[in-house]
């Protein structure tokens, strides 16, 4: 894919993962840099640049279809994308509370960073907020997987097997903890949500 289609592959697999379609837009933009770096074929700034591209594109397309369509049309069709009523009650929260950061934050979660545009028009950020926190995500998230990945690939060429294999372990089981601390906080911050949305429909009862 990257040999035939080069930067515009990475920008545009990138920008439909930001505008709400389950594709690997961060396996390609570590896979490009690592190809960059062993084949000499790409240049890690152009694999930067695009990714960051893709994503601040990507992103503002998805923000207009979450605005242009509404919260209605994903309370009726999210589960269908693996964004169920819960997990939708917990978008809004999260909106409601912290808006711009995150857009900025769920460009580092998997699952968020499909959505997150989505949600945010959807939740009717305002757009200035938005493509300020937008671009400032794009251009980190990018710049810090393509020149980690990039710069990780020159180190593990220096290290001989077992200090690899050892450093790949450790890096797996740091991401289990930090999956079990999301598991974690996603509970207590859905509590969170259904006690201020109860809180919210109690006062709308009482004024009518």
């Amino acid at each position: 894919l990257l040999s035939v289609w080069g930067y515009g592959a990475i920008c545009g697999v990138v920008a439909l993962e930001s505008a709400g379609l389950p594709l690997p837009g961060e396996t390609l933009l570590i896979g490009a840099a690592v190809y960059a770096r062993l084949t000499g074929a790409m240049d890690i700034g152009g694999v930067i640049a695009a990714a960051a591209f893709g994503a601040i594109l990507g992103d503002n397309l998805g923000y207009w279809i979450g605005r242009r369509y509404g919260v209605g049309f994903l309370e009726r069709h999210g589960a269908r994308i693996g964004l169920g009523p819960e997990k939708f009650r917990l978008s809004q929260y999260l909106f409601y509370k912290w808006g711009g950061a995150v857009v900025f934050s769920g460009r580092f979660i998997t699952l968020l960073r499909i959505f997150a545009a989505l949600l945010a028009g959807a939740n009717r950020l305002p757009l200035k907020l938005f493509m300020i926190y937008n671009a400032a995500g794009g251009v980190v998230w990018s710049s810090l997987f393509g020149f980690g990945a990039y710069y990780m690939t020159a180190g593990f060429e220096q290290m001989e097997g077992g200090v690899a294999r050892f450093a790949f372990g450790a890096l797996l089981a740091a991401l289990f903890m930090l999956w079990r601390y999301y598991r974690r906080h996603e509970a207590r911050l859905m509590q969170e949500a259904d006690a201020l949305f109860a809180t919210r429909a109690a006062q709308k009862d009482a004024q009518i």
